[in-house]
């Protein structure tokens, strides 16, 4: 796989850019995945509803093409996009998020955090509180979008939304279980576990 450390990155131009490349792909095209923080955003996706935005906050809405809600992404939070062909993975969709899943959760398991899954509510969750987010958008067999994991961030826009579609969803962040405050660290001990998991 091919590993990209994009700079902060604009939401819209990302996204477009991950059609394209998704577009474009052939068989012989290699998987990649790219790490990013955006600045602050809220991206709807095809099954959100207006009404999980509970007030103005002047931080734009993208209506996307991913599956899920609303989420927010900003300044201290990695996200880390999986532009994979899934057929030559023999992955399905099912299989895929719980192997994102399962990188998060041994990922934190690093910083002696315990996270875990909750059925029926795609991300990862340290006691009642989400601390990581996802999403994909699959087409021809191959996907894109990924997920966005809180590092050290202003988490006070979340407060704006009903989180990925559910009232009162408290989310925390790792610096908030732990000393690690650095993207760029939690971004290179996150590739060696997707590296692992696909």
């Amino acid at each position: 796989m091919i590993i990209r450390h994009l700079p902060t990155a604009d939401y819209l131009r990302t996204w477009r850019d991950m059609q394209a490349f998704t577009a474009a792909r052939g068989e012989e095209t290699e998987d990649e995945i790219w790490l990013c923080e955006h600045p602050p955003v809220f991206t709807q996706g095809l099954a959100g509803k207006p009404e999980h935005l509970l007030r103005d906050i002047g931080i734009p809405v993208v209506k996307i093409d991913r599956g899920g809600q609303i989420t927010y992404h900003g300044p201290g939070q990695l996200v880390a996009y999986l532009l994979l062909d899934l057929k030559r993975r023999n992955l399905g969709v099912k299989g895929l998020v719980h192997r994102i899943e399962q990188t998060l959760i041994d990922l934190l398991a690093e910083y002696s955090i315990t996270a875990a899954r909750r059925p029926g509510a795609p991300g990862v969750y340290v006691g009642d509180a989400k601390i990581a987010a996802l999403g994909l958008k699959i087409k021809n067999g191959c996907c894109y979008h990924g997920l966005s994991l809180n590092v050290a961030m202003d988490l006070a826009p979340f407060s704006a939304i009903n989180p990925c579609g559910y009232e009162g969803l408290a989310v925390t962040q790792l610096s908030e279980l732990c000393a690690e405050n650095s993207v760029d660290r939690v971004g290179d001990r996150l590739v060696a576990q997707l590296e692992r998991q696909l």
